[in-house]
């Protein structure tokens, strides 16, 4: 099949040796888990248990709460230590709210419902069992997939891309899931195909993993699944670019890709998708890679969600040297961590501890309008032009250049010569939009509520003041009543 000319992207090192030729390992279930109640875009689930419940892992305990939005469910069995509030993986080191669990040691699985033949359900009873395992994107967009599948067959979607791009730097899990799990991959492609309606599918993995692609090929041999090499740069791995890439469509802006025709999943949803349609397991576990510089023994591993981040680098052998920072995620759009005392969660592709060398401590120079930033943007924005208006405090005027439609991939800060922290800047006025946003949202609420008081109590002195006068003309009409009552009895007497 042919591809499609991309806009902008970058090369970045992509240092995945470090852990590319590590099979996959499944790590131990630690003592304790957390597992936060936030894992997903949308709503936080609610929990279903109390401290001191005994729960099986598969376990629901945490119910889906709004049309989007997921459930969570135990990661293993054992007792419910905590309910309330713990470090969430973020940089602000904010809390969210979390159920810890205390491991049993046996890992004792809840009793499911196995369908003998999947593909004897129905489109919608797999996405009714997608939704109810919790699955969501596992590239990191954290979308409950079950929506996805719902808004294809809405939107009557012809087309599925699975996307293998795995354009991260060091970033190797999906490689190797690919190698290593190839069929049950392309049976989970198939069951998305079969619940979304699609006719045409397509799976695309960059050209630089050589091994996942000949596995895939093979698996998918007399299927109606075709798989394609892409060109290996960054940002492949974002939705739009790989949907440019494979079928020379464009999402609009502000647009969605059903709005096109086309479903986007990723490798790794595609095997949760085929482990709960087949098996009946919820999303408890996944797949993701410890590396980086500072990491004594990069690896592959398949761990519990909740699993803190500091036990997967005492797992790996511990830092060969002193990490200048770690991340969760990619270097490039992963975020940096406080703290290594935070849980893996369901967009958890990796973690990172980068020594100084890798990170490198550049201090920023005056924009010298070179360019460089235009043409590495894959979204096709001005980046020089919308970081000037916010340093100009004109954040507002950066909208018109399309400050919303950036993706932070951080393209831009990668190829800028004066090593100016293009996506800070944006990340900086967009939550000052949003904050502005908020303000009027605030001051609308504020008028609507005085305006409903004005109108609440002019209705209030409307009703009195028809009430007296109601009372008044019942009062007048008594009184002449009497006084005809009364002239009639001395008429009569007369």
């Amino acid at each position: 099949m042919k591809l499609f000319k991309l806009r902008g992207g970058v090369h970045p090192v992509g240092r995945k040796e470090l852990a590319a030729e590590r099979a996959i390992r499944q790590f131990p279930v630690p003592e304790r888990l957390f597992v936060p109640l936030q894992q997903h875009v949308g709503a936080p689930a609610q929990p279903l248990v109390k401290v001191g419940d005994r729960v099986l892992k598969g376990q629901l305990i945490g119910a889906s709460q709004g049309n989007i939005s997921a459930p969570v469910h135990a990661p293993t069995s054992g007792r419910i230590a905590a309910i309330g509030d713990y470090t969430a993986a973020h940089p602000s080191g904010l809390t969210a709210p979390t159920i810890t669990i205390e491991s049993d040691g046996d890992d004792a699985w809840l009793d499911v419902d196995m369908p003998s033949d999947p593909f004897a359900l129905s489109p919608e009873e797999i996405s009714i069992r997608v939704g109810a395992a919790g699955i969501v994107g596992l590239g990191g967009a954290t979308f409950p997939s079950a929506v996805k599948l719902n808004l294809s067959r809405k939107n009557n979607v012809r087309t599925l891309i699975i996307n293998g791009g795995e354009c991260e730097p060091y970033i190797t899990c999906d490689d190797r899931l690919m190698r290593e799990r190839a069929s049950e991959i392309i049976e989970g492609v198939r069951l998305i195909r079969y619940a979304a309606g699609a006719s045409e599918v397509m799976v695309g993995i960059e050209e630089n993993k050589p091994a996942a692609l000949s596995a895939m090929q093979a698996a998918a041999a007399g299927t109606e699944v075709k798989v394609m090499a892409v060109p290996a740069m960054y940002p492949m791995g974002w939705d739009k670019q790989m949907i440019r890439a494979l079928t020379g469509r464009e999402v609009p802006a502000d647009g969605r890709s059903a709005d096109i025709g086309v479903l986007v999943h990723n490798v790794a949803t595609a095997f949760a998708v085929r482990d709960a349609i087949r098996f009946g397991r919820p999303l408890v576990s996944r797949l993701l890679t410890v590396s980086g510089g500072a990491v004594a023994e990069p690896a592959n591993l398949m761990v519990p969600i909740g699993t803190l981040v500091e036990e997967l680098f005492r797992y790996c052998g511990g830092f060969s040297s002193q990490p200048a920072r770690m991340v969760l995620g990619g270097p490039m759009m992963g975020i940096e961590l406080s703290t290594a005392a935070v849980p893996v969660v369901k967009g958890s592709s990796g973690v990172l501890a980068l020594t100084r060398s890798e990170i490198g401590s550049t201090q920023p120079a005056p924009c010298i309008r070179c360019s460089s930033c235009v043409r590495a943007c894959p979204v096709g924005l001005l980046p020089l032009e919308m970081v000037a208006h916010i340093r100009a405090g004109n954040s507002a005027a950066a909208v018109a250049h399309g400050l919303k439609d950036c993706i932070a991939c951080g393209c831009c800060s990668f190829v800028c010569p004066s090593h100016i922290p293009l996506v800070h800047y944006f990340n900086f006025a967009k939550g000052e939009l949003m904050e502005l946003e908020r303000g009027k949202l605030k001051q609308e609420a504020t008028k609507k509520l005085v305006d409903e008081r004005i109108a609440r109590t002019q209705r209030i002195e409307r009703e009195r003041q028809e009430a007296a006068a109601q009372r008044k003309a019942a009062r007048e009409a008594k009184e002449r009543a009497t006084k005809q009552a009364a002239a009639q009895t001395i008429s009569e007497a007369a």
